[in-house]
């Protein structure tokens, strides 16, 4: 009888046992279906039509992979007694939990179609960006400059960026965020946007392209910074996607040896005149700046920062050059670089190019 009794009392514990156990389990499944299922930057716009009701909604957030279980998502909204929301047009992401779905889904904050359009080009110099923000939203030139004067804004962004580092604040740069800033077509809701979520758009867009190769990145002799500055020279001396590894051979081997870059882009930006507009004096090529390569005591030295935005293909190029043994390039009026391993070579280039009537003309 007592064993009968034993054993009785222990199958109702094991009961009670697995009880618990699916109770916590179902807890544990629950508040995990309720997380984001993915990341901040990945939005998707959702239509929620008039009449909606808590099924169709499920099935809408679903199908665009925006929550992970309808069956959480509908006791999420009988517990928390959610029962009408607003029909619109909505900006939702991966990130976000079902907490944050719901509340914009029942506060209305509906998509607004994109007001401004603004397109920053590859190789353009931080003034060209300053004029495009200007012209394109309600901020001045004198906003843009201003917010780059913001020490404390500098600082925030250094805490927020992985791959921004005091060294954009070295005296000598003329712009912090000059190379920082990814050249793209972006879109914003109102002209009213400010410089600062501008910079900061950008700098995410930067963030999703360096991000590619970050193991890279902090493991390579040079900084981001220098990263940054050398693909910057490379966009503006090189025209053509498939030169640019090799002028980034020739850059680093220069470098190597501990010889001036000697590249003319350096010089005009340091002498703050737009690249190509007139051929320099020989007095402005030996001028000494800190961004001039071309001038003195800046043998095996990059320009002190970036000198324009550099994209993809010149940021992948100052990352993974070309092995080569060069150490001279010229391009041609049609932007085709040659490449050379003496000064000989080169100079014997430059008068075929001459002679070809192909040598390029400011």
């Amino acid at each position: 009888m007592e064993k009968n009794k034993g054993k009785i009392r222990a199958i109702i514990i094991g009961i009670l046992l697995l009880c618990v156990i699916a109770v916590v389990a179902i807890i544990i499944w629950y508040k995990s279906s309720l997380t984001g299922v993915g990341n901040r930057e990945d939005v998707v716009n959702v239509d929620i039509p008039l009449g909606s009701y808590a099924n169709d909604i499920a099935n809408i957030l679903k199908e665009d992979n925006l929550i992970k279980s309808k069956i959480a998502f509908k006791i999420y909204l009988k517990l928390n007694n959610v029962k009408t929301f607003q029909a619109g047009s909505y900006k939702i992401d991966k990130g976000m939990a079902v907490p944050e779905i719901v509340e914009v889904l029942q506060t209305g904050k509906v998509l607004k179609e994109a007001e401004v359009k603004i397109t920053f080009i590859e190789g353009k110099p931080f003034t060209y960006i300053a004029k495009q923000i200007a012209e394109n939203t309600n901020n001045t030139e004198e906003d843009v400059y201003n917010t780059l004067k913001d020490e404390e804004y500098l600082d925030s962004l250094i805490d927020k960026y992985w791959f921004i580092t005091d060294e954009i604040k070295n005296e000598k740069i003329y712009y912090p965020l000059e190379g920082y800033l990814f050249p793209d077509t972006y879109e914003f809701e109102e002209k009213t946007v400010t410089v600062k979520e501008i910079f900061e758009k950008l700098l995410d867009q930067m963030g999703k392209v360096l991000d590619n190769y970050k193991e890279e990145l902090q493991a390579n002799k040079y900084t981001v910074h220098e990263i940054l500055s050398m693909a910057s020279i490379i966009e503006n001396e090189g025209l053509l996607d498939n030169d640019r590894k090799d002028i980034a051979s020739v850059l680093y081997n220069r470098l190597k040896r501990n010889e001036s870059l000697g590249c003319d882009a350096t010089t005009y930006y340091g002498l703050k005149i737009e690249l190509g507009s007139r051929e320099l004096y020989q007095r402005e090529l030996d001028a000494e700046n800190s961004y001039n390569t071309r001038g003195p005591n800046m043998n095996g030295k990059l320009p002190v920062g970036p000198i324009c935005a550099p994209g993809k293909e010149s940021i992948e190029a100052a990352i993974h050059p070309n092995n080569t043994d060069y150490l001279f390039y010229v391009t041609d009026k049609n932007g085709k670089a040659y490449f050379t391993k003496t000064s000989s070579e080169h100079q014997k280039t430059i008068n075929t190019l001459k002679a070809n009537n192909m040598w390029a003309e400011f």
